[in-house]
C-alpha cells in the first residue's frame, strides 16, 4: 500500500494519496494538484478516483483540476445539488488493488459528509484506517455551526450519532486520517500532531469523553468559532466547481513605475514581509499579511473583484504566496514588485510607516494617562482569557466591516497575541485613513512576559 499525507500549511489542510496495485485514489485534493500526479508517476500508478469528504468551506477543492489532469472520477456525498462528479451512497465500496474503501455517511459538520473506511484485503477484513473529513479530528470534533444557530442543535446531535455509532465502533486500533490539523478554523482545539487512533481519541479527546448525547450537544453549542465571510464563496465554488486553473498563475515582475500603474488601475497590494518590516516602510495602501498568514487571513480582507499585487521580502516567497492565494480562490495575481521595497524607495516613490510600540512604551503611556485607544483584535476566547484594561475588542476579520465603531479622533494602538494580526489590523486602519496608528510589538505575549497585568472584566 502507498499512503501519503499532503499537508497545506496555513489552513492546516490534509489531503491523502492511497495506492495499491496499479491504481490510486486521492481524498480531498487541494487546488494546486500536481503533487498527486507526481506521486502517482513516482510509483507507477494511475489516479482513478477522487473522493471528497464534504463540501469544504475554508479552501477551494482541487477535484475538477485533478480530474482534468488525470481523468479520475470524482465522488462526493448525497443531498446537495452538485454541478460535477458522482454521488456515493452509504456503504458503497471502491476497490483499489488490495484495498477497499467503504463510504459511510457521517453527517454533523455538514449534512452530506462522508468518511471512508480503508481495509487492506491482503491482511483481512478488519478496517485499518478511516478518513474522517471534518467529522473527527485529532483532539477535537468538527464544528456544527455552519448552517446557523437554528440548525446547530440538530447538527450537533447528528454528529454525535456519526461519531459514537459509526466511527468509534470501527475499533480502537483504527488510524484516523482527518481533513485538518492544528490551526484550522474547522475546529477549536485540534491537536498539533498528525497521528492518532480511535482508541487514543476515546482516551484523550475531550468531546469523546462526553458519552451522553445531551452532554455532547451542550459542549458543541458552547463552542465559539469565527466564521469568515469568504466561506460563502468557497461553498459556492465547491458545489459548482471553481474555474479551472490549468497551471499556477505566473505573476509578472513589475518595475516601480509599472507597479504604480497597476495600483492606479485598482489593484490591491499585499505586503507579506511581516509586521516588523512593514512597520519600517511600506507602499501606502498595502495590507500587511505575513506570508504564513496568507491562507487564513487573505479571505477575510481581500476582495475577489480586484487584481492582487505582491510585495515580498524575498523572491523565494512568490511561489508559496501564489499557492496560498489560489487555494482561497484568488486567481488574478497580476504581479509583484521586482526588487522589493528597496526598488520602490530608490525610485523616489512615496512611503508610509507604521510605528511600533514596545509593551514598556505602551505601559508608560497608559500609566501617564495619555490619550490612546487600545484595540484588541484577537478572537472572543482569547479576549475573555485576559486583556489589557480599557481595550476595545473587535476581531481582526471583522474590523473593516466595523470601522464605524472605531473613533478617528484619538491615537490607536492595536494588539493581538504576537503582533501579526494586529499588524494586519493596523494596516486596515491606515488604509481607511486613520491618522495615528500603532502596532504593539509582541502584543500579549510580550505584555505577559514583562509581568504586566491583564483583566477579565
Amino acid at each position: 500500500m502507498i499512503f501519503k499525507r499532503i499537508k497545506s500549511a496555513g489552513i492546516a489542510h490534509n489531503s491523502y494519496f492511497i495506492g495499491s496495485g496499479t491504481d490510486a485514489a486521492v481524498i480531498d485534493p487541494r487546488r494546486d494538484c500536481q503533487v498527486y500526479v507526481d506521486i502517482a508517476r513516482e510509483h507507477g500508478l494511475r489516479v482513478r478516483y477522487i473522493l471528497e469528504t464534504h463540501r469544504n468551506e475554508d479552501y477551494t477543492i482541487g477535484s475538477i483540476e485533478l480530474n482534468h489532469l488525470t481523468g479520475a472520477r470524482v465522488h462526493h456525498g448525497p443531498g446537495l445539488d452538485w454541478k460535477y462528479g458522482e454521488t456515493l451512497r452509504d456503504g458503497q465500496e471502491i476497490t483499489i488493488g488490495n484495498l477497499r474503501l467503504t463510504a459511510i455517511l457521517t453527517p454533523g459538520h455538514t449534512d452530506e459528509s462522508l468518511s471512508y473506511i480503508l481495509t487492506d484485503l491482503s491482511t483481512g477484513e478488519h478496517p485499518v484506517m478511516v478518513f474522517t473529513g471534518d467529522a473527527l479530528f485529532v483532539g477535537e470534533t468538527g464544528r456544527t455551526d455552519l448552517y446557523g444557530p437554528e440548525e446547530a442543535t440538530r447538527l450537533a446531535s447528528t454528529l454525535y450519532n456519526s461519531i459514537f455509532k459509526k466511527l468509534l465502533p470501527l475499533g480502537d486500533g483504527v488510524i484516523i486520517c482527518p481533513a485538518h490539523g492544528g490551526g484550522s478554523v474547522c475546529g477549536k482545539r485540534i491537536a498539533a500532531r498528525d497521528e492518532s487512533t480511535i482508541g487514543i481519541e476515546k482516551e484523550q479527546n475531550p468531546a469523546l469523553r462526553l458519552t451522553k448525547r445531551e452532554e455532547f450537544v451542550r459542549y458543541k453549542l458552547s463552542e465559539r468559532l469565527e466564521r469568515p465571510h469568504y466561506f460563502r464563496r468557497m461553498e459556492k465554488y465547491n458545489l459548482e466547481g471553481p474555474p479551472r486553473l490549468g497551471r499556477l498563475p505566473d505573476p509578472t515582475p513589475l518595475t516601480p513605475a509599472e507597479f504604480l500603474k497597476e495600483i492606479d488601475r485598482g489593484a490591491i497590494i499585499v505586503d507579506t514581509s511581516g509586521e516588523a518590516a512593514f512597520a519600517g516602510i511600506h507602499v501606502k495602501g498595502s495590507y500587511s499579511i505575513w506570508l504564513e498568514g496568507l491562507p487564513a487571513f487573505a479571505g477575510w480582507v481581500l476582495p475577489y473583484d480586484h487584481p492582487i499585487l505582491l510585495v515580498l521580502e524575498d523572491p523565494s516567497h512568490l511561489d508559496p504566496a501564489v499557492r496560498s492565494l489560489i487555494r482561497a480562490g484568488y486567481d488574478d495575481i497580476t504581479g509583484y514588485l521586482r526588487g522589493g521595497i528597496e526598488r520602490w524607495y530608490n525610485a523616489g516613490l512615496p512611503l508610509e510607516s507604521l510605528p511600533l510600540l514596545s509593551v514598556h512604551q505602551l505601559k508608560n503611556m497608559l500609566d501617564r494617562g495619555e490619550r490612546l485607544l487600545l484595540l484588541d483584535v484577537r478572537d472572543q476566547d482569547e479576549w475573555e482569557a485576559g486583556h489589557i484594561t480599557g481595550a476595545m475588542h473587535i476581531y481582526v476579520g471583522h474590523l473593516e466591516q466595523r470601522l464605524a465603531e472605531v473613533p478617528r479622533d484619538i491615537p490607536l494602538a492595536a494588539y493581538c497575541g504576537s503582533g501579526r494580526r494586529s499588524g494586519l489590523a493596523a494596516s486596515i486602519l491606515l488604509r481607511a485613513g486613520y491618522a495615528k496608528v500603532y502596532n504593539v510589538a509582541g502584543s500579549i505575549t510580550a505584555w505577559k512576559a514583562a509581568g504586566f497585568p491583564l483583566t477579565r472584566d
